[in-house]
């Protein structure tokens, strides 16, 4: 079939580009300019400079690089020391214990950061000697750590769902709501399996913690106001209405400024840090998005997408087929792709398919949100594994395995969502918002 000979084609340029060490961003604009070169008489760069000029000036795009400046000031706070010494005296008398610091954690953190490697990140450095010091199993505590910190992908503000939101032209709001129960939901799986975990294994013989009153125990939890008042101004913002993802984006920015001054972490060096950081992630998603923007244009020129959803239709596969099928190819491609890259290099091909066979976008951008977190912790491209080798010096062998109990609790949590799809279209069906 042409179509799968004009996949080829792209693939393999692809491949060649990247094999030699191109940057994502420009590898696709790499297979974009030959395939509107080679399929298409329009000049190819006039092309290029509209395309990635309409992309780039979204916006909706702007939220992107406030969220991510947010998560940057954050990172440079002592956010998770105070956030363990807030969480630990409520975590300790559950079964499996501080383990779920780390849980709570990254879901605390992620609704602040949106970013996996930041969640991973602060949350780790400060958990990880604590927990050992403790005597919890080391595969259980990198296990929860690279499972937990996906969350950052999909609690809102998620950097996928915007670039998911931008690249199909949806409401990010309705897609942040639409993120926020299965993000929970997904949690509490993975506390249900530290605690059974807990019961049932013999290498489960943890340090217990000294008993505290419960008033020492409100005592400590003052040290979690700063942020949960900093996640009630970003998410309440954008879901009582009163602000759109950009506007409430620059609101968690002044207030993650002005957490970081009341702990005295606010210094010109790392003021300037965060800046930069949040700049170069900025211009690398952007890049990305406008190489795939101008792939989208070059496969419209050349049919690909319509082709291969009339081809897919033919199949007459059911819904739960197709979606089976998405679930494999995105497992498959997420082992040599990040996230973002794996979702705005599909969609030109895959959103026809999924509105024909009649699938809610809001729902599919969830389902895709799951699929991609376990991207980031399946070998040999899983960055969450990256970011973990790097602080625990282990071997990527013992991280794998340690984080696949996590991906099989990820793989249970995309049949709950075909299964209760209410899971993540119940909030935005009945919330007051501004578009965007």
């Amino acid at each position: 079939m042409a179509e799968f000979q004009l996949i080829g084609l792209f693939l393999f340029v692809l491949f060649l580009l990247l094999g030699t060490g191109v940057w994502v961003g420009l590898a696709l604009l790499g297979v974009a300019f030959v395939g509107v070169e080679l399929f298409t008489s329009r000049p190819a760069g006039d092309a290029m400079i509209t395309t990635i000029w309409s992309s780039s000036s979204s916006w909706t795009l702007t939220a992107l690089p406030l969220f991510i400046w947010m998560g940057e000031i954050l990172y440079r706070t002592r956010l998770s020391e105070d956030m363990f010494r807030g969480l630990s005296p409520w975590m300790a008398r559950l079964p499996g214990g501080l383990v779920h610091t780390n849980i709570v954690g990254c879901t605390v953190f992620a609704a602040v950061s949106g970013s996996s490697a930041a969640t991973l990140t602060t949350v780790g450095k400060m958990s990880i000697p604590e927990l050992r010091r403790r005597n919890y199993p080391e595969h259980l505590v990198i296990g929860t750590l690279a499972g937990a910190a996906t969350l950052g992908l999909m609690i809102p503000p998620s950097l996928t769902l915007i670039v998911y939101g931008v690249t199909i032209n949806e409401s990010i709001t309705k897609l942040f709501m639409a993120g926020i129960l299965p993000g929970i939901v997904l949690a509490s799986m993975f506390m249900g399996y530290v605690a059974i975990y807990s019961r049932l294994a013999k290498d489960f013989d943890p340090i217990e913690e000294p008993h505290m009153s419960f008033a020492e125990k409100v005592k400590n939890s003052r040290f979690l106001i700063p942020v949960l008042l900093l996640i009630l101004v970003v998410i309440g913002s954008m879901y009582s209405g009163l602000a759109t993802a950009t506007e409430a984006a620059a609101f968690g920015v002044v207030g993650s400024l002005i957490l970081a001054a009341g702990q005295g972490s606010l210094t010109w060096h790392t003021f300037s840090e965060s800046l930069m950081g949040a700049t170069r992630t900025s211009a690398m998603i952007a890049l990305i998005l406008a190489g795939a923007a101008f792939l989208s244009l070059s496969m419209g020129f050349t049919g690909l997408p319509r082709g291969l959803a009339d081809f897919i239709g033919s199949l007459e596969l059911s819904r739960f087929g197709l979606l089976m099928m998405l679930l494999v190819f995105y497992i498959v491609l997420g082992c040599f792709l990040d996230g973002i890259s794996s979702v705005v290099l599909t969609m030109a091909v895959v959103e026809p398919m999924v509105r024909q066979a009649g699938i809610d976008l809001i729902w599919f951008g969830i389902f895709i949100v799951v699929v991609v977190e376990m991207a980031q912790i399946t070998p040999p491209i899983g960055f969450n594994l990256f970011v973990l080798q790097g602080m625990t010096k282990h071997e990527m062998n013992f991280i794998s395995r340690a984080a696949l109990p996590m991906f099989m609790i990820m793989v249970l949590m995309v049949f709950l969502l075909i299964a209760i799809p209410e899971m993540a279209t119940w909030l935005p069906e009945n919330m007051r918002h501004k578009p965007g």
